[in-house]
C-alpha cells in the first residue's frame, strides 16, 4: 500500500512562510522524483515544483522561483515544499505526487504521477 500523506499547510498573511512535508511509506522513496501540484479555487491543478529521485535536479514554476523551495530527505521518506514570500495568488489546496521517472528536468504532467497525496489547504491573507 502506497501512501502520501502532506501537512504543513494552513492560514498565513501575505509576505508569511509555511513548510509544507510530504511523507511517503510504501514505495522505495529514493527511487522516484517527487512532484508539488496545486489547485486554486475555481482554478484547474497546476505544477509548482518537482525534484530528482537523487534531490539534485530540481524545477520550479516561475511564478514561485525565488520564493519557494523543494526539498527530499531519502532518509526521511519525506519531501518539502518551503514557501516564503507568499502570495495571495499562492492560496490553493497543494498535492504532492511521485513518479518513478520524475527527473526535475522540467515541469511535470500530473497525468503521469503513480501516486498522489490528499492535499493540504494553504491561504494566504491580504
Amino acid at each position: 500500500q502506497v501512501q502520501l500523506v502532506e501537512s504543513g499547510g494552513g492560514l498565513v498573511q501575505a509576505g508569511g512562510s509555511l513548510r509544507l512535508s510530504c511523507a511517503a511509506a510504501g514505495l522505495s522513496f529514493s527511487t522516484y522524483g517527487m512532484v508539488w501540484f496545486r489547485r486554486a479555487p475555481e482554478k484547474e491543478r497546476e505544477f509548482v515544483a518537482g525534484i530528482s529521485w537523487t534531490g539534485g535536479v530540481t524545477y520550479y514554476q516561475n511564478s514561485v522561483k525565488g520564493r519557494f523551495t523543494i526539498s527530499k530527505l531519502n532518509a526521511k521518506n519525506t519531501v518539502y515544499l518551503q514557501m516564503n514570500s507568499l502570495k495571495p495568488e499562492d492560496t490553493a489546496v497543494y498535492y504532492c505526487a511521485a513518479n518513478r521517472y520524475y527527473n526535475g528536468r522540467g515541469p511535470a504532467d500530473s497525468s503521469g504521477m503513480n501516486y498522489w497525496g490528499k492535499g493540504t489547504p494553504v491561504t494566504v491573507s491580504s
